[in-house]
């Protein structure tokens, strides 16, 4: 006769079968407890523009840890965490298609200045990248590394990203590997071609880049030494970045007289390295070249019927900004900063480059790296000048020399409406160009161009809301969709159900930029709430102090 189980055995498989149902998905489940919720976040009543360029909806947008749960009317769900946004924009986070926050970030980890414009994503490395590093490229910048106390501790770019990610950040980071910093590595600043094994050695260098995570290789063929490269030369470079899907990115070789033939150069590798190409702040400069920028977009629509991947990027500013050294020949800054000071050191040298150079007085000086030149912070060339009694000229190479070829300027070359052009154009992105700073703390003593703060506030309030250029899906497409399409990156760029919740939230009727080139450290409004990953970098128009940021590694890394 079978024995009867015991009661404690029957309670015990009672207790272990409501256990196994719990655990299998779809089990049916009895009521919620009071501390569960569906969400981790829920923001609420918003109108959702989604990134791809669609026309906004209202709706709700669900957050679960780092990815977006749900999309839509969410009525009766629950969060630990709810935002109304009514009378808000819910946007994927904007992404800097060029930034430089490589070093101020790990000074500074705040972000001020990206983070209060609805910064999520940013790119770097224009030429210069964070690595590979040996003593030839740190030395350039050993001076602003002292100041600032930073110790660089890397060799590579893998060495990079956890150095980044062991201080944290605010945004995602991802870099492109310099072809200049990779002429500096192997070559230094010598002007002649490298051989045949050097040559090998920097394609080295950028494949192993690309193993370790850069988007691409990139350009920066104003600036010596990376003028000196060759065509020939970037093509090997930009293939090593093609066999791991990366694309070439270029600051061009002229952006005035000369652009249809840097395009045409761009153009060239992109087809002989076979890559897509994004041309960094696209520009018509000098005033003989303002009202190009039409026949300008017309070269990239050529190319790109013809079926070629071809793109560019912008910033919403007439002026550039870049080192004050631009305003002597480019013979007088070969060999570098140190070289340069040595020509200016010298009379009969000093005078020759004088005698070559244009009047510079409606430069502005914006950084410089002696405190005891900051009184010059902020003006122009030709108002010291007037109130020193000299030449402007005497007075930028004074500068120079004094700063030791290190200071920085803007450059008002640019027209409004070549500057509405291309802010109005839907697959040009969006870049600031610039570092993330702040208005306190060991950055705030460096002058900044407006961009650095204002660059995604001032396109929706200056060109969508006050002289509707573009409309605002449009403006949102080209922060977001179109660079994440452009550089690759996975599950970001547009509000997905299952992709990263970046995602920034915005009043429509009060963003915009403050900054100004006289005061420039001057945070943008408008921006409510950015999430990175997830988690809250801005609530309220305040800064949380989370660095929820990632590096963002291209698509020839594999996870060890």
């Amino acid at each position: 006769m079978p024995r009867r189980p015991s009661l404690l055995f029957l309670l015990l498989c009672v207790a272990l079968a409501g256990l196994a149902a719990a655990r299998r998905p779809g089990a049916a489940r009895g009521p919620r407890p009071a501390a569960a919720f569906d969400y981790d976040l829920l923001i609420r009543g918003g109108t959702v523009v989604d990134g791809t360029g669609a026309s906004g909806r209202p709706g709700d947008v669900a957050v679960s840890g780092d990815r977006i749960a749900a999309i839509g009317d969410l009525a009766g769900r629950t969060a630990r965490r709810v935002i109304d946004a009514a009378g808000l924009v819910v946007a994927p986070g904007f992404i800097d298609m060029l930034g430089w926050s490589q070093y101020t970030i790990l000074v500074d980890p705040r972000g001020v200045s990206k983070v209060t414009q609805g910064v999520t994503t940013e790119l770097v490395g224009e030429g210069w990248s964070p690595a590979p590093v040996n003593a030839t490229t740190l030395r350039e910048d050993s001076v602003q590394f002292a100041q600032w106390g930073l110790a660089v501790d890397w060799r590579d770019l893998d060495g990079y990203f956890r150095r980044l990610e062991r201080s944290g950040t605010p945004f995602n980071l991802g870099a492109f590997v310099g072809a200049t910093t990779l002429r500096l590595y192997v070559l230094g600043h010598t002007h002649r071609a490298p051989t045949s094994a050097e040559l090998a050695t920097m394609v080295a260098l950028a494949d192993t880049a690309m193993r370790q995570g850069a988007v691409g290789v990139s350009s920066a063929l104003i600036y010596e030494p990376g003028s000196y490269a060759s065509t020939a030369e970037l093509v090997a470079l930009a293939r090593a970045a093609g066999a791991h899907g990366g694309l070439y990115i270029s600051h061009i070789r002229g952006e005035g007289d000369g652009i249809q033939g840097a395009l045409d150069e761009a153009f060239r590798i992109g087809r002989e390295a076979r890559v897509p190409v994004e041309v960094w702040h696209l520009k018509a400069s000098g005033r003989q070249n303002w009202g190009r920028m039409p026949q300008i977009l017309a070269l990239f629509d050529s190319m790109r019927a013809a079926g070629q991947r071809v793109g560019a990027n912008s910033y919403p500013y007439a002026a550039s900004a870049t080192g004050l050294s631009q305003v002597i020949p480019s013979w007088a800054r070969e060999g570098g900063s140190e070289a340069m000071v040595r020509r200016l050191r010298d009379p009969a040298t000093r005078a020759s480059i004088r005698d070559q150079m244009d009047q510079p007085g409606s430069v502005m000086v914006l950084g410089v790296l002696d405190s005891a030149l900051r009184r010059y912070q902020g003006r122009r060339l030709g108002e010291i000048a007037q109130a020193e009694g000299k030449d402007p000229r005497d007075v930028a190479l004074d500068i120079l020399v004094a700063d030791h070829g290190r200071s920085g300027a803007a450059y008002f070359t640019m027209s409004e409406a070549d500057v509405r052009t291309a802010v109005a154009t839907p697959w040009i992105g969006v870049g600031s160009d610039f570092g993330a700073t702040a208005p306190d703390g060991p950055l705030a003593v460096q002058p900044a161009h407006p961009r650095a703060y204002g660059t995604f506030p001032r396109i929706l309030g200056k060109y969508v809301r006050e002289e509707h250029a573009l409309t605002l899906e449009a403006a949102v497409h080209k922060m977001t969709g179109v660079p994440a399409e452009r550089v690759g990156l996975r599950e970001r760029g547009l509000l997905r159900e299952g992709w990263f919740a970046d995602i920034t939230v915005f009043d429509p009727a009060t963003v915009a930029d403050r900054a100004t080139f006289e005061n420039p450290h001057q945070t943008s409004v408008g921006v409510r709430y950015v999430l990175v990953n997830g988690r809250l970098t801005l609530e309220a128009g305040r800064l949380t102090g989370e660095r929820p940021g990632r590096a963002l590694r291209g698509p020839g890394w594999s996870s060890p």
